[in-house]
């Protein structure tokens, strides 16, 4: 994030003390979630008028109708996604590239997608602004995954969808996990953990959330 004439170095760093600290207190204790977190500046992906609230807990509003992930909500689901440095991790809604970056920070290799071409092509330009080369994105339906890349050892859904989609549960590994929100309103969410194993797959629900809904065909823009 670029300081304002206001601000100086140490009031940027304690401000990003704090976000850290919030994180820890909201339940993400893993040591490489923590320090991926901490490398991924999620200033760089809020822009205009929220560009103060970067290190705050909460969601701000991005293009194309849809919300940039409060922070502690990227740590948990990052967290429950257990990556592992060899994994290939597969993002169903790339909205402004952040949780794509943190995960880019664990993972050997990122596919992402999202229905909204401006915000696939705005993440793409802020990766290669960043140096984060193992980040693919790209502009489709992410209902029904990218089966050309498929299997992955692990699949991140950010929107909310009334079951898991059974496209991205046959593009699981067999030990593979899949993080997402399932609800049929966005009153009522729950986190969902989906454990492909040989028998079939195992579902765990994490928390009550509330995210934007997964929509099927590309977006208008």
């Amino acid at each position: 994030m670029t300081t304002g004439p206001e601000e100086s170095d140490d009031d940027l760093a304690e401000r990003k003390m704090r976000f850290l600290f919030a994180l820890r207190s909201k339940g993400v204790t893993d040591a490489r979630v923590l320090t991926a977190m901490e490398r991924v500046d999620r200033g760089h992906f809020i822009k205009g008028l929220f560009a103060d609230k970067t290190y705050e807990d909460m969601p701000l509003p991005i293009a194309c109708g849809q919300t940039i992930s409060q922070p502690s909500v990227v740590g948990l689901m990052t967290q429950a996604l257990n990556v592992q440095p060899r994994d290939t991790v597969l993002e169903v809604g790339t909205g402004s590239g952040y949780q794509a970056a943190i995960l880019s920070q664990l993972a050997r290799r990122v596919y992402t997608v999202d229905r909204h071409r401006r915000l696939v092509r705005e993440a793409s330009e802020i990766f290669r602004a960043l140096g984060l080369t193992n980040i693919t994105a790209f502009a489709a339906d992410g209902s029904y995954g990218l089966p050309d890349q498929g299997p992955f050892d692990r699949i991140i859904v950010t929107a909310a969808a009334e079951d898991p989609p059974g496209p991205l549960l046959a593009q699981m590994k067999i030990g593979g996990i899949m993080v997402v929100p399932v609800g049929q309103s966005d009153a009522v969410q729950s986190l969902i953990k989906v454990t492909r194993l040989d028998s079939g797959y195992e579902y765990d629900e994490l928390r009550p959330v509330r995210f934007v809904p997964l929509i099927e065909g590309l977006g208008a823009e």
